[in-house]
């Protein structure tokens, strides 16, 4: 019979917990002295020179959380794309979280797959090995043939909805009583933002749904050549188990793996960042474990996008048109060191109370974010901020609004992947020219109003210094400059003379009129500057770029 999971609720979870506290408070125990004994352990051999001690402490330390089980090992992966946060020796071992855990039996997995297929995999497979190729924390992969061709069939750890929702309620209930001990500042909202994480972990268990995701998330990259998602097999797939084409790549682990494969690790970084702001900014649909088991450097590609692969669709996450708007105007604003409407902005994701003072976090904002941004993009990284903004938390009523819980998460693992293959990697680096472009090339309505908003000051003047900063970013930070050119030009002259581009030219004329005078100065210096960045001979450089990059 086949198993039918219920959706989280932390109610009726914690309810169903507390009416068994031979489960609960065992567990609870359990799950205490394990933390003690490990934080004595890294208070006394932390900080230890001796190799095989910090040899010894990370196999503890993945042992341990192994042994806790599936939840922990979630929260494992997320420190174990981290590079900056977690010393290089301990990386290594918690790594293995991602894909190299300990097995499940075989037997029970060839039962599943009967139960859950309706036939004994060796009838439905032409060849079906006698172990799996990987094993990660809801699952395990075997490599199966059939038709000549390669598939990778998922099949689910026993008795996991049980696991899952035990722990997650024990979680839920630990951090909310212990949160105000811990050095933290995320609100009253660490019982919310567990609450997500426990929706996606019910979610990731119904391959079912995940079957779902992978389709839909194909469908948002069909145009994309350098993205490919691996096609499901629906004859071989259930709530229990999925099957999907093998993919025959390398995984986003190692800079060193990647070389001796004559690949070329910048062009996946960027293929990666460039994927992963789509998916934010573009599409509101977002692949939230994007650690380096779940995705696959392949062949193909060229120097500057790399062909990548996803795979593991079971936790993915949706935002909202009005927040992607928002953070789309956030970052902008961060360009243009607008901190009052940067603070708006986080009023408005819901980061501050509707009844903040706003004008009191303009010097501190400015203090956190100001000395990482503008001329310093290349050199920014989100570990410098967020250690900044951490202390900005203390001070100042931030909190985490629940619902950007896997948005954070899926960020901040992406960053920690790209440091991975290059520890000098700057996100900004990549996603200021993004959101550049975006916003010269994009003529939908709202990025149209937030490009007015750039353009022109609230009495309809040009500001050509944030022209310019937006231009600079796009074509003096970006790394093939060039190759945007055309594409930026062609945008901009169809929006100028198109019907969405009336209020375009309705400011550019009002702005020529000032104390009831015509004045040009304005207008000559935009056109100046746009003169200097599309003349003619960086016209042409493009198209050679263009021309090169096809080849």
């Amino acid at each position: 019979m086949k198993k039918s999971y219920s959706k989280y609720s932390a109610k009726d979870d914690l309810l169903w917990l507390i009416l068994r506290p031979w489960i609960f408070i065992p567990r609870v125990l359990y799950i205490l002295l394990t933390f003690i004994f490990l934080f004595l352990r890294i208070l006394f051999q932390g900080n230890s020179k001796n190799k095989n001690v910090q040899k010894n402490l990370s196999k503890y330390l993945f042992d341990v959380i192994t042994d806790l089980g599936p939840c922990f090992i979630k929260l494992g992966q997320a420190l174990s794309t981290r590079p900056d946060l977690v010393r290089q020796d301990w990386l290594t071992e918690l790594t293995k979280l991602q894909d190299n855990l300990p097995a499940f039996e075989h037997k029970i997995a060839l039962k599943i797959i009967e139960e859950e297929l309706g036939s004994p995999a060796n009838e439905l497979f032409e060849e079906f090995p006698d172990s799996p190729i990987a094993s990660a924390s809801l699952g395990q992969v075997y490599k199966a043939k059939i038709n000549n061709s390669y598939l990778a069939v998922k099949v689910q750890r026993p008795n996991l909805y049980f696991l899952i929702r035990r722990d997650v309620v024990i979680l839920r209930y630990l951090a909310t009583f212990l949160s105000p001990l811990l050095p933290l500042n995320i609100g009253v909202g660490i019982g919310e933002i567990i609450d997500e994480f426990g929706k996606a972990l019910f979610d990731e268990i119904d391959y079912q749904k995940e079957a779902e995701n992978a389709l839909r998330f194909a469908n948002l990259f069909k145009e994309n050549p350098n993205i490919f998602i691996p096609k499901l097999e629906k004859q071989f797939s259930s709530k229990r188990v999925i099957t999907t084409s093998w993919i025959d790549g390398v995984k986003l682990r190692d800079r060193a793996l990647l070389e001796e494969n004559n690949l070329i690790p910048a062009s996946f970084i960027k293929t990666c960042v460039i994927s992963g702001l789509q998916q934010l900014f573009e599409f509101g649909y977002f692949h939230a474990d994007p650690h380096p088991g779940n995705m696959f450097a392949l062949k193909g590609g060229n120097s500057d996008c790399g062909n990548l692969a996803y795979v593991d669709f079971g936790m993915m996450d949706t935002i909202t048109n009005s927040d992607r708007l928002t953070l789309i105007k956030a970052i902008v604003h961060i360009i243009n060191e607008e901190y009052y409407l940067l603070a708006e902005d986080f009023q408005k994701l819901g980061f501050l109370t509707k009844e903040q003072d706003l004008q009191k976090l303009v010097e501190p904002l400015k203090e956190v974010l100001g000395g990482s941004f503008g001329a310093e993009v290349g050199n920014f990284n989100l570990k410098n901020v967020t250690d900044k903004f951490s202390k900005l938390m203390y001070s100042y009523p931030f909190r985490v609004p629940s619902r950007f819980a896997l948005i954070i998460r899926a960020v901040v693992s992406q960053e920690g992947l790209a440091l991975r293959l290059d520890p000098e990697f700057k996100i900004l680096k990549i996603a200021y020219p993004y959101i550049a472009k975006k916003l010269l090339t994009d003529n939908s309505e709202e990025i149209l109003e937030i490009l007015l908003e750039v353009v022109f000051d609230k009495k309809g003047q040009i500001q050509i210094e944030k022209v310019e900063s937006l231009l600079n970013i796009l074509f003096k930070d970006s790394e093939n400059i060039n190759s945007d050119l055309i594409p930026v030009a062609n945008a901009g002259l169809k929006l100028f003379v198109s019907k969405k581009g009336s209020e375009v030219r309705k400011n550019l004329l009002l702005s020529l009129i000032k104390d009831e005078k015509l004045e040009f100065s304005d207008a000559k210096k935009l056109l100046a500057l746009i003169r200097d960045t599309f003349s003619p001979l960086n016209i042409a450089k493009s198209a050679v770029q263009n021309i090169i990059s096809t080849v």
